[in-house]
Order: C-alpha cells, then structure tokens, then sequence
C-alpha cells in the first residue's frame, strides 16, 4: 500500500457483532441518563491476556474516538475500539438482578476469545453460562 492511501475503518457495529438484551439496554440508558450530560455512550474494553484469560469491561465515554465501532441503542452508544472489537465480536451483554445483587454479565466469551476470560470491573468470571461484571 503506498503512502498516499487511506486505510478505510467500518466504524458501525451490528447485532451480530454485540447484541445486548432488552434488561442490559433499559439499564445502560438509565446510568447514562444519570450520569450527565456530557457523556454520549458506553466503551466496552478489553485488557489482559496471557493465563488469566481477557478482562471486559464497560465504562462511560464522553464521546467515540475515531478507531471506535458504534453500536446506537436506545438511548445510549455503544463504543469499542479497533482493538477490542475482535476479541468480543458475537458476545452477548445481558443485565441480571438476583438476591445477591444486579450485574452486567458478559455472555459468550469463549466463542469470541477461543479461552476464559474475566470482567475487569469485579474480576467475576465470564463464560457460555454468564458471570458477573457490575
């Protein structure tokens, strides 16, 4: 590729990429709302590696940089970076209440990472069967 060409980067994201549940939907748009006005979305990342498997995490951003894919719900954005996107493409974020507490659960690691994986926010492990990340 010569200098003078321009990589091109699909910054749309699909529901085959990353679906998320109705619960995990209604909620993002409810902590966005809550947090302010400033901010126009929701990064997921991705850190780690190695043993310990890939973190996920989720976080508030004040708006997509220009490596982000985005992902426009209901009230919110998604954002995940050039980087990130391929270690969660077809993971599924769900929203679960139970007795011990609410959490943001990462469905589907191991087909998207080929291996275990952890959230970065409470270290819960993620899975086929879920985990936590709240």
């Amino acid at each position: 590729m010569s200098a003078a060409a321009e990589v091109m980067f699909n910054n749309e994201l699909t529901t085959s990429d990353v679906s998320i549940t109705d619960s995990a939907a209604v909620k993002l748009a409810e902590l966005l709302k809550e947090a302010g006005s400033d901010l126009q979305g929701v990064r997921i990342y991705v850190s780690g590696g190695g043993c310990g498997g890939m973190q996920y995490g989720m976080t508030f951003s004040e708006d997509a940089s220009q490596y982000d894919a985005v992902l426009t719900g209901k009230g919110f954005d998604l954002y995940i970076d050039t980087v990130a996107i391929s270690f969660i493409r077809g993971i599924e974020i769900d929203y679960v209440e139970n007795k011990t507490g609410a959490n943001f659960v990462f469905n589907n690691v191991f087909a998207s990472t080929g291996g275990s994986g952890a959230c970065g926010a409470c270290g819960a492990q993620t899975g086929p069967g879920g985990g936590g990340c709240g």
